[in-house]
């Protein structure tokens, strides 16, 4: 039995305990794939089970094709009939097998993400369901959310309702199932959730797979989300022979569905379980582990292990705080310091900048380039590669030179402004003839009346509002115009109103982007810097930087990690805060976990004093995550490190939750104090595009409007006359 040798005693335990539950708590860095797979061999080299005896489900291909290999290494030979994959790939195997029994056929399609919406475009459509007031993708995301819940439509509790189209959503819900049983479709949510249905109410189907598998193994437990914790309890129930690996202190993706619970009450599931803990890390040294254990200590919500170093080169450097004066400080200094590195030796591919979000990788991006450093962005594009930004920068270019064909086209229909491909034509034909822009022939176009029902004014409402926006350019500024024609054009509100995981992380973005313009003195520098920017793209094939969110960092590791931006509102995220609470900090903390324990040998976390807010600087505190690290593992330095030592001599107290005014949004900072004759509540107004309204609500330069005929709006008061009271 070579393949055990090599395990240690914790390791070993979790491998040869085959009989019964289990569930192994497997830290970051313990080595749980080479326990997973050295269990799967055993099983079969022992002969307890045949191939296709044992269920073995990862979450994602890549980690089932590892597995596969590496267990047909240790028994010498490929192993066939395996049922090895990702939960929807078994869930699909299973559920083709007995597609009859929920009104299937074995060949039914699988529906993409497209094919979904469309589909649940059409039955909304057929239930005079407006589609503007209420965006099919925010019905789609609550009906995936029912099926990760496990809740067919008849199944749907008052509590987990929706007020979405008055309370019709489960009724949409109940007849997009029937459109997909109609053509003998499944989208990926059905996969797990018609098989959990199906084993729960068919016993027959139940028994043959009780019949079928002897052992099950299960990878990354703390993030299954309820139908799949279903899915495994069912097809346990009889042989009770599973074995669950994961890390509750690594559960991170709540925000997809992801119960922590699931990992928590195993006990209480399967009585008499076997909890075998992983606690040597192969990967960091011990300052880093120190300081690492004694963050996730302060969450309540865990089963409790603490890491210790079971590298033999242990000792190394304590975990650096460098404490700067702003964040433009703070990209210099990871910058300069990746530049000595890469100097005194260490490969850029060893080395990574981790976020709390996507729009904290610009500064570093710049200063990358800047700098002739190579980087990647890993799960994600460079930041003006993407769609958002992307669209932004159009409107930009359109504001600055009408002509850009390329640009205008572009956003012409976005948002949707019923722009359709026969429109389109139309107005590429008008600047053919007239050799004149696109936009330029949507002027005449819409001047004689070429443009029909709802795009006519949605056309005037564009065209208008460039008009107005050019105006503004040097007067108010090209932050102000920048951030007031994301509002006026609909784009914002596009993305506040999709309901996808993306769009809180496209808002803060864009937000992101009108910082970036704050540092150029006109529009057109910043343009011309965003076209060099882009044509820098690097192409060697040589070590790069890696840049990602912790988010898609976990499962990665590298010599030195580089964790800026651990600032209240940043990280600890007061989204989430606001929307979570208490559950909310302690999925942080398990982040921030995660991001310390990526280094092997250094990590270095930086947070900045001062960021710019908009077009303004606000200050801010450290993050809580630094205080309750251990002073003696931990070394602060930087400009502003003074002040932080006496903070560590004496921890500030924070509130459970984080109080908001340290860091505002982009969108709730003004930009200038408020016009002087202030219009208070209720007094009718005039708004150049929106027409007539009464004011309902002031915050600042900002007024909520009730108009006449386009409903409520938050407009600049600067922009609205007063009309009567």
């Amino acid at each position: 039995m070579t393949y055990l040798e090599g395990l240690n005693q914790a390791q070993r335990d979790a491998v040869e305990a085959t009989e019964g539950p289990i569930l192994v708590l497997a830290g970051a860095g313990t080595g749980k794939t080479r326990v997973l797979t050295t269990r799967f061999a055993h099983i079969l080299l022992t002969r307890r089970a045949f191939p296709n005896q044992i269920l073995t489900v990862t979450f994602t291909n890549k980690a089932a094709r590892e597995m596969r290999e590496r267990v047909a290494k240790i028994i010498g030979q490929p192993a066939e009939g395996l049922w090895l994959g990702t939960f929807h790939a078994l869930g699909a195997r299973m559920l083709r097998r007995f597609a009859e029994r929920v009104g299937l056929q074995s060949n039914f399609s699988i529906l993409d993400s497209d094919d979904q919406l469309r589909l649940l475009k059409q039955v909304m459509e057929a239930a005079r369901v407006d589609a503007k007031r209420w965006p099919p993708q925010a019905l789609m995301a609550q009906i995936q959310r029912w099926k990760d819940r496990a809740f067919m439509p008849d199944q749907i509790p008052a509590e987990e309702d929706s007020e979405f189209a008055n309370g019709r959503a489960r009724h949409l819900y109940a007849a997009y199932q029937d459109r997909l049983k109609a053509l003998n479709a499944a989208d990926f949510g059905d996969l797990l959730l018609l098989t959990t249905n199906l084993l729960k109410t068919d016993a027959e189907v139940l028994a043959t797979y009780h019949r079928m598998f002897r052992y099950i193994l299960v990878d990354e437990y703390q993030d299954t989300n309820l139908v799949q914790y279903y899915w495994l309890r069912l097809l346990a129930q009889a042989n009770k022979n599973i074995c669950c690996v994961g890390d509750d202190d690594q559960s991170i993706y709540s925000w997809r569905g992801a119960e922590i619970e699931n990992i928590l009450k195993f006990e209480r599931d399967f009585p008499g379980a076997k909890i075998v803990r992983l606690e040597a890390n192969y990967r960091s040294t011990a300052p880093i582990l120190a300081a690492a254990s004694h963050l996730i200590a302060h969450n309540e919500g865990r089963l409790g292990k603490t890491l210790h170093s079971g590298r033999k080169d242990s000792a190394g450097e304590n975990v650096e705080v460098v404490a700067l004066w702003d964040s433009e400080e703070e990209a210099r200094m990871v910058g300069n310091r990746v530049e000595n590195y890469r100097r005194d030796g260490d490969s850029l591919a060893e080395m990574a900048i981790l976020v709390r979000a996507g729009f904290q990788t610009r500064a570093f991006e710049e200063r990358m380039i800047t700098l002739g450093l190579p980087y990647r962005i890993i799960g994600g594009l460079r930041f003006y590669e993407r769609a958002e930004i992307r669209d932004a920068l159009a409107y930009l270019r359109v504001l600055a030179q009408p002509a850009d064909d390329l640009a205008f086209e572009r956003i012409i229909n976005t948002p949707k402004r019923g722009v359709g491909d026969v429109s389109l034509r139309a107005i590429h034909a008008r600047a053919r003839a007239a050799q004149i822009s696109l936009y330029a022939a949507a002027e005449i176009l819409q001047a004689e009346g070429g443009f029909k029902g709802k795009m006519r004014d949605a056309m005037r409402e564009l065209l208008q509002g460039f008009a107005r926006w050019r105006v503004m350019l040097p007067t108010e500024g090209h932050v102000v115009t920048l951030a007031t024609l994301l509002d006026e054009s609909g784009y914002t509100m596009m993305w506040q109103n999709d309901k996808s995981p993306e769009a809180p992380g496209r808002l803060e973005n864009l937000k992101e982007l009108v910082r970036a313009i704050a540092d150029f003195e006109t529009l057109q520098g910043f343009l011309d810097h965003v076209a060099l920017v882009m044509e820098n793209e690097e192409q060697s094939d040589d070590a790069k930087l890696s840049m990602m969110t912790l988010h898609g960092a976990k499962g990665l590791e590298f010599d030195t990690v580089f964790l800026p931006g651990w600032e209240e509102g940043v990280f600890p995220n007061q989204r989430s805060l606001d929307e979570g609470g208490l559950k909310s900090l302690e999925e942080e903390r398990r982040l921030a976990y995660v991001g310390i324990t990526r280094a092997r040998k250094r990590a270095v976390i930086s947070h900045a004093a001062n960021r710019r807010i908009y077009a303004n600087w606000q200050s801010s505190i450290p993050s809580r995550f630094i205080e309750e690290m251990p002073a003696e593992f931990i070394n602060v330095s930087g400009s502003a490190s003074t002040a932080r030592a006496e903070r560590m001599a004496a921890p500030v107290q924070f509130p459970m939750i984080a109080r908001r005014p340290q860091m505002a949004d982009a969108w709730e900072q003004p930009a200038r104090p408020a016009r002087a004759d202030k219009i208070p509540v209720g007094t009718r107004v005039f708004h150049q595009k929106f027409g007539y309204g009464i004011v309902i609500a002031a915050h600042d330069d900002r007024l909520d409007i009730n108009f006449e005929t386009s409903g409520e709006k938050r407009v600049l008061d600067r922009f609205v006359e007063r009309h009567g009271s």
